[in-house]
């Protein structure tokens, strides 16, 4: 059998799509037969110069199944990992709750207890379903290199998720690509309402833009965009239409970022079925809708421009999703949310002007005049080397260096092996509700700040203080620790005082106008209602656009 189990213990019927389990070898064994005789078919035609393994992996919340196929398959990964149940049994703490097992065929799927299940369970359960993902990936990339050498190969990976490892994914691509869809994922993410309703027509500045950096950072500069968002879509709880000009917009801003390729999905509206509702470039008659027309004009545009390949930002975002599984595990706060942390320090930066390279854990540092960590509970020998030795300011968010990688709390108490570089111990957090705050104090300037704060121990005189004395921004050497979950206000401010104290002057934004280099080309995009001036030297060269950026409008220039 192929069909999936969902966490209540349901089976998830066949009628839609994705209706099969990782860990199904009848559907390993089809999908190597079927790929195999396609590969075979049409790998060295001429007309073929690349291939895209299945589609959005791990969509419909399709990464975790729960079958008696996983918990066999669960069972052997514990084995291979902890080789006796004793070792399990230690590194997990199963002796709380009376959990302790006496063979790995004992271990059930952390599902459908009567409370909690066991966080460290939870973690190697999480990390499991990802390396099913990435096996099932790498089975069929194996058989496309085999059977068509010479053909790149990707997969179209989704934004803001965060199911499996995708940097363990695209290790085995030649590049990454990824659906952009800014009306959905602005409408279906976290954003406060009052950002959703700002923005409901044209996007988020930075929903889109976060995650060409992520995928760039993930291709190790390079990405596709494999399908972008034409018009309205149909699949948010809303989906209104885009303002005229937006969907040149957002292909200029994914060429900015280092797109090599976007492509528009879907070419032709289909009149029938599930996304029957979702817009293409054509009508369902073939006549042109506004995204065509908008696509014309940018390829005229662009036949004017000579776009260079993009170069290593000056600042780095830390991106990991172990970090994302150990928050959504054990989060402490109901909005303590690993995409929401990593989303503030994005956008911070990007209202300062920046570039920004989102990157992985594994990632050298040179280069980088600042490096950004909004979190990284799991920290392992190796990252605190690199941070130590990064040469230059690195910023580290809260719960940082929180956990073992056995899910518990480090002996010497957070944050961990970290000490080693900045020597601090949190003796307590707490999680704070909506509408309960602290203040943080910084350079006479005083923040609120909310969701998360944390009661500091150390010897380190403070760069920042809460309302009760406690240290709030530690900085040792060139590590700084934030020990709450900082404002955008503050954010703004701070990034943009370190960036200073580095050599780098930024210039703030104004609201909805974002800037992108590639080269010798500086992007404009201007998602605000209202005209701005781009700001740049007076002897700039337009190749798009003015110094004058419309609202919705996009400007490209040169600098001498």
């Amino acid at each position: 059998g192929i069909l999936p189990v969902d966490a209540h213990g349901r089976t998830r019927s066949f009628g839609s799509r994705r209706h099969y389990c990782f860990s199904s070898p009848e559907y390993h064994d089809e999908t190597r037969r079927i790929v195999t005789r396609v590969a075979e078919r049409y790998g060295r035609h001429p007309a073929v110069v690349g291939w895209q393994t299945d589609n959005e992996f791990g969509c419909h919340d399709t990464v975790r199944c729960y079958c008696p196929r996983c918990r066999t398959a669960f069972q052997g990964w514990l084995a291979a990992k902890y080789r006796t149940v004793d070792a399990l049994n230690a590194s997990w703490g199963t002796v709380f709750w009376s959990q302790e097992y006496g063979d790995f065929s004992e271990v059930s799927l952390p599902t459908l207890t009567v409370t909690e299940p066991h966080p460290a369970h939870m973690l190697d359960y999480f990390r499991f379903a990802s390396d099913q993902v990435a096996a099932y990936n790498r089975m069929q990339v194996e058989i496309l290199r085999a059977h068509s050498p010479g053909r790149h190969v990707t997969h179209n990976f989704m934004g803001f998720f965060v199911d499996f490892d995708q940097f363990a994914v695209a290790r085995d691509l030649d590049h990454p690509s990824w659906d952009s869809y800014p009306l959905g994922f602005t409408e279906v993410g976290r954003l406060p309402d009052y950002l959703k309703l700002q923005y409901a027509r044209s996007g988020h500045p930075d929903v889109a833009a976060f995650n060409h950096d992520l995928y760039r950072g993930m291709g190790h500069g390079r990405f596709w965009v494999m399908e972008q968002q034409p018009g309205p879509v149909n699949w948010a709880p809303h989906n209104p239409s885009p303002v005229p000009g937006m969907v040149r917009l957002w292909t200029w801003e994914a060429l900015a970022h280092g797109a090599e390729v976007v492509s528009y999905f879907r070419w032709r509206q289909a009149p029938f079925a599930q996304e029957q509702m979702h817009t293409g470039l054509l009508r369902p008659d073939s006549t042109e809708d506004q995204g065509s027309h908008e696509v014309r004009q940018l390829a005229d545009e662009l036949s004017r421009v000579e776009l260079a390949r993009p170069r290593q930002a000056p600042v780095a975002v830390v991106f990991d999703y172990e970090a994302a599984w150990v928050c959504a595990i054990q989060p402490h706060g109901r909005d303590f949310d690993y995409l929401d942390l990593m989303f503030a320090f994005y956008t911070s930066l990007r209202s300062l002007g920046l570039d920004v390279d989102v990157v992985s854990r594994a990632v050298p540092f040179d280069g980088y005049r600042l490096v950004v960590v909004p979190t990284m509970p799991i920290l392992r020998p190796e990252d605190v080397q690199a941070f130590c030795r990064a040469g230059c300011p690195v910023v580290l968010g809260p719960r940082t260096g929180s956990k073992t990688p056995d899910f518990r709390i480090p002996d010497a108490l957070p944050p961990g092996p970290l000490q080693e570089g900045l020597p601090l111990k949190v003796l307590r957090v707490a999680s704070l509700r909506p509408g309960l705050c602290e203040q943080v104090r910084w350079q006479g300037k005083t923040f609120e700040v909310g969701r998360w704060r944390e009661w500091v121990d150390t010897a380190i005189n403070p760069d920042g203080t809460f309302q009760d004395g406690g240290s709030a921004i530690a900085t040792h050497g060139n590590l700084t620790y934030l020990a709450f979950w900082p404002s955008h206000a503050f954010l703004v401010d701070y990034l943009e005082a370190r960036l200073a104290e580095a050599g780098l002057p930024c210039r703030r934004m104004p609201e909805g106008l974002r800037l992108r280099r590639r080269g010798n080309e500086i992007v404009a995009c201007n998602y605000g209602d209202r005209a701005y001036e781009v700001p740049t030297v007076s002897e700039a060269q337009f190749i798009v656009g003015e110094r004058q950026i419309p609202p919705h409008g996009v400007s490209v220039w040169r600098e001498r």
